[in-house]
């Protein structure tokens, strides 16, 4: 039976960034040796950074004066580095979700920090609207997609401060005015690589303005300076993000990426909107198009259990809402196909016929 992958992450990668990465951990460049045991300094492996660098910059429009870092320890290591790095007196939050929660938590620990606004009474189901940004404040940090949540910032927004925004859901999703940005960052196991690595995009002159004594493995100046190479970088993973980059570049850029999870998202939001035995989590204006979540209407609570267990015996893998939502997530990044969604869809409306 053919199994459609809807995890949140590490999600679904395309079939052919999987079997170009498995040959080359079988025999890296025809050199004899696994991608997966040569060193990170090879002269063959170098290229591999810098095409994939290039791509990142080609992709997103990546203006000069940005330098692009691979480095470990996902998302939840940026949450202490982008206050380390950036928090001078005070900095702005947007609280959508738990993971922008953690990142105000961390930033606390070095220096004022303002919460614009929050969803979080009403368990994280909008984006907050007609808050004000401070402009005395060093920037302000979004998360642009929550998803445990399932809501979106689908635009770049018009502040008075630079930006700082964890795009780990979205990011490659939909094209992005990097311009805007003094620093994104975003693990890559949701829509370009495998989990061990995390794509950083930094504005140069705005390091080295921090007022403390920043470890160095934590000092975004040492990974610009040494291209990454400080010490021994998540090679595989790294290489998986350029095969995947070239799998986005081949088939449209960010546009089409765009184009695609719109088309995804709006044939499963209308199922869930027309089904009688199923209703989405948040407002309809912030809805994702990475991660959509539903749950059974009130009148059928008893349903969820059994439609798990259905959708599951018709292939479909990892649609359990996270805990804080219940329900189901269906998780549509870049490499989900209509066919996929064509498929839930199905199981949807016969499980419906069924009750």
């Amino acid at each position: 039976m053919k199994k459609y992958n809807f995890n949140a992450g590490p999600s679904m990668l395309p079939r052919e960034v999987i079997e170009n990465t498995a040959k080359q951990i079988l025999d890296f460049n025809g050199s004899g040796l696994s991608l997966a045991e040569i060193s990170h300094r090879a002269k063959d492996f170098q290229p591999v950074v810098d095409e994939a660098m290039a791509l990142i910059k080609e992709l997103l429009s990546v203006p000069e004066g940005y330098s692009v870092l691979f480095l470990g320890g996902g998302a939840s290591l940026e949450f202490c580095m982008i206050p380390y790095n950036f928090l001078i007196k005070k900095a702005a939050y947007l609280n959508t979700g738990t993971w922008a929660k953690k990142a105000i938590k961390e930033a606390k620990l070095f220096g004022e920090v303002v919460e614009v606004a929050s969803s979080a009474d009403a368990n994280y189901t909008f984006i907050p609207k007609d808050w004000t940004c401070p402009a005395d404040v060093d920037y302000l940090h979004i998360t642009t997609n929550n998803t445990i949540f399932g809501t979106e910032i689908r635009k770049d927004l018009d502040v008075p401060v630079p930006m700082i925004a964890d795009m780990s859901s979205d990011i490659f999703s939909r094209p992005v005015d990097v311009s805007k940005y003094e620093c994104i960052y975003a693990g890559a196991q949701k829509n370009l690589s495998m989990a061990g690595v995390t794509v950083v995009i930094v504005k140069d002159d705005a390091l080295g303005k921090a007022p403390r004594e920043i470890p160095t493995m934590l000092n975004y100046k040492t990974h610009v300076e040494k291209g990454s190479m400080f010490n021994t970088p998540p090679v595989v993973p790294i290489y998986t993000a350029l095969e995947t980059l070239r799998w986005i570049k081949k088939n449209g850029g960010v546009e089409a990426m765009d184009k695609r999870a719109c088309e995804r998202a709006d044939m499963l939001y209308t199922e869930i909107d027309r089904n009688k035995l199923f209703r989405g989590t948040v407002a309809t204006e912030d809805r994702s198009v990475m991660n959509i979540c539903f749950v059974m209407n009130e009148e059928y609570a008893e349903l969820e259990k059994p439609f798990l267990e259905y959708a599951t015996s018709q292939g479909m893998v990892g649609i359990k809402g996270h805990r804080s939502v219940g329900g189901f997530r269906a998780s549509c990044y870049n490499a989900q196909t209509v066919e996929g969604v064509q498929a839930l869809i199905k199981c949807m409306k016969d499980f419906e016929a069924q009750h």
